[in-house]
């Protein structure tokens, strides 16, 4: 037997999957969206954009923002007892309200 392939999307066939009334791009304003260092964001993956996509155990994790890369930004989260540093651009970023 072939080994199977162990993607960046594995055993995401429901977690990265819209709704029908919302399939299709996202609009555009989401990819303008400004963050500030020391700001708090949700993590919530948009699969209608594949760039800059973080990967799915990051997926509803809450984290602040420390620096920007590019046109993204870096984000520090707590995955366990580890401090972790996420590469996600603003499609995939949600301002925190609490």
């Amino acid at each position: 037997m072939v080994q199977a392939s162990r993607g960046t999307r594995t055993k995401t066939r429901k977690l990265l999957q819209k709704r029908p009334r919302d399939r299709g791009l996202s609009p555009i304003t989401k990819a303008f969206q400004i963050f500030e260092e020391g700001e708090k964001v949700n993590i919530v993956i948009d699969p209608g954009v594949h760039k800059g996509m973080p990967f799915s155990r990051f997926h509803g994790l809450t984290g602040v923002v420390v620096g920007a890369r590019g046109e993204a930004y870096e984000v520090s989260v707590k995955d366990g007892n580890k401090t972790k540093m996420v590469v996600a651009r603003p499609e995939h970023l949600v301002r925190n309200s609490g």
